[in-house]
């Protein structure tokens, strides 16, 4: 565990200090680095976003777009981090049954049910893309990753985990979440010039809404026969951590992948890995092929950072806190729309930090015990990308 004490002390504030400086230093340095490999080579290994999407329909091209939503939901887009992602988190499901000294945050929030959440959400994706992909051309995105994300794993984890509750998860992330994004991106988003992460996240909110509702009324749908175990066990109770300075950055590296519900170190590292080898083959091919991705980068470790020390205290008095809100929402939406300039990712960083987690906590502490807790997270998503977008977009213009 943590050898540093997170405990208020006299130099308590001068560690922290030490850490954002750390942490801007080492972003500033990737930034240089990766500028330097992209003005520097004339030749790129791997097709770009925009080879990807010219070339739809065919197969290849498809291919490439079904594996590059698993990574999409934090605006990677890319073959690479999905694969990244999905191993990384498949060892951290390893390490939390067979060597726990290995695991960092339990994946999946320490349920063992891994498994059955990531299948519900891999099947919700594939039908999401088999029901909605016509919906997608060489000159129009659509959210067909948002099943992913969205309502199958937050199924599996109020409900347990079993075939039942994953298949009709999956299906119900397709019927209901990837149509209600499809329309909030489309007529609301588009033509009021939104950034679309705002119609993705009320796209899961109100398909993640009706579909808890549903499952009151059809209480079938969920329920499960009372001798019926999920096939693994809870890990092991860990010591409760000391919140101290190696803490504080394995905090930042899971929210990378907290949005899928993984949490964990090892899946957030393998995404990553992944987007940084994508961008090293073809600069233009991550990100949606805008060449913003160390910047990206850069700004969604700083907006973790500065969350979990502004909310610190909540970490340690709720064990978990939604810092990693702003990190998939206003830093992505604030740089791909105004530019990674350093303006753009600190102005962004410190204001979702300072206003996307407590928003999320809010929302969530007053939504119904039948509804998973991660409608009132999207909504934050929303409300904060609404407001912080224009006012760094007017900051920069003064």
């Amino acid at each position: 565990m943590d050898s540093i004490s997170a405990n208020p002390s006299s130099g308590s504030s001068v560690r922290y200090l030490v850490i954002l400086l750390a942490v801007t230093v080492a972003a500033v340095g990737l930034i240089a680095t990766l500028s330097v490999l992209y003005s520097a080579s004339a030749t790129v290994y791997w097709p770009g976003y925009n080879d990807m999407v010219a070339s739809l329909p065919s197969p290849a091209a498809w291919l490439r777009w079904v594996v590059g939503d698993i990574s999409e939901v934090a605006f990677y887009k890319h073959e690479f981090a999905s694969i990244g992602l999905l191993l990384g988190g498949a060892f951290g499901y390893w390490a939390s049954r067979y060597a726990q000294g290995w695991q960092g945050f339990s994946i999946g929030y320490g349920t063992g049910l891994w498994p059955w959440l990531v299948t519900s959400s891999l099947l919700g994706l594939l039908l999401s893309n088999a029901l909605w992909g016509w919906t997608v051309t060489a000159e129009s995105w659509q959210p067909t990753f948002a099943a992913f994300v969205s309502l199958p794993a937050a199924m599996v984890l109020l409900f347990g985990g079993g075939w039942k509750v994953t298949l009709n998860g999956a299906v119900l992330g397709a019927i209901l979440v990837t149509p209600s994004c499809l329309l909030f991106v489309n007529y609301l988003c588009i033509p009021l010039g939104l950034p679309v992460v705002i119609g993705n996240v009320l796209g899961m909110a109100l398909g993640s809404v009706v579909a808890f509702l549903l499952c009151r009324t059809l209480p079938g749908l969920v329920s499960r026969q009372p001798d019926v175990a999920d096939e693994v066990p809870l890990p092991a109770p860990q010591q409760a951590p000391d919140y101290g300075i190696r803490w504080t950055f394995r905090r930042v590296l899971a929210d990378f992948s907290e949005a899928p519900f993984f949490g964990n170190e090892w899946a957030s590292l393998g995404l990553i890995v992944g987007v940084l080898l994508a961008y090293v083959l073809n600069p233009l091919s991550p990100a949606y092929g805008s060449g913003w991705l160390p910047q990206l980068v850069a700004g969604q470790a700083l907006t973790s950072l500065l969350g979990i020390l502004l909310w610190r205290r909540q970490w340690r008095k709720r064990g978990w806190y939604p810092t990693y809100v702003p990190l998939v929402s206003v830093v992505p939406a604030a740089v791909l729309t105004h530019g990674g300039s350093p303006a753009v990712i600190i102005v962004s960083a410190t204001l979702g930090a300072m206003i996307a987690p407590p928003l999320a906590c809010a929302i969530a502490a007053r939504l119904p015990g039948y509804m998973h807790a991660y409608i009132g997270n999207v909504l934050s998503m929303a409300v904060s990308t609404m407001v912080i977008v224009p006012i760094v977009g007017a900051l920069l213009a003064f």
